[in-house]
C-alpha cells in the first residue's frame, strides 16, 4: 500500500475531489493547512501598502491506496490541481506497512 499526501491550492480541492470520485476513489482525509514552499510567501497590497504574507493556506489530502492504484491517483491529482503557477503544491508518496479497519479488524498489507 501507499500513502499519498497531496498539498494543493484550496480553490482546486473540489475539482480534485470530483476527478478522484469519477474514477472510483472516494476515501480520503482532508485537512486545512498552512505553510510555505519555495516562493516563501507572497506580497499583497493592503490600502496601498505592500504586506508580506509568510504562509499560504492550502488543503492537504491523504489517501491510502493499493500499490497498483498509486500512479493513477497521483496523475489524477497532478493534472487536476495544476494551474501552472508557483504554489500549485506537492504530492508525497510513502509506503504503508499495514492498515487495519477498526470496526472489523480486517488487515490490509
Amino acid at each position: 500500500m501507499k500513502m499519498i499526501m497531496a498539498v494543493i491550492r484550496p480553490e482546486k480541492f473540489d475539482a480534485v475531489k470530483q476527478a478522484l470520485a469519477d474514477k472510483g476513489y472516494y476515501g480520503m482525509t482532508v485537512t486545512e493547512v498552512s505553510g510555505r514552499g519555495e516562493q516563501r510567501g507572497v506580497c499583497l497590497q493592503y490600502r496601498g501598502k505592500p504586506i508580506h504574507v509568510d504562509v499560504i493556506e492550502k488543503i492537504e489530502i491523504q489517501m491510502a491506496v493499493c500499490d497498483e492504484e498509486a500512479d493513477e491517483v497521483i496523475e489524477i491529482i497532478r493534472k487536476t490541481a495544476y494551474s501552472g503557477k508557483i504554489g500549485d503544491g506537492r504530492i508525497f508518496v510513502l509506503p504503508v506497512e499495514k492498515a487495519i479497519t477498526i470496526r472489523t479488524g480486517e488487515v490490509f498489507d
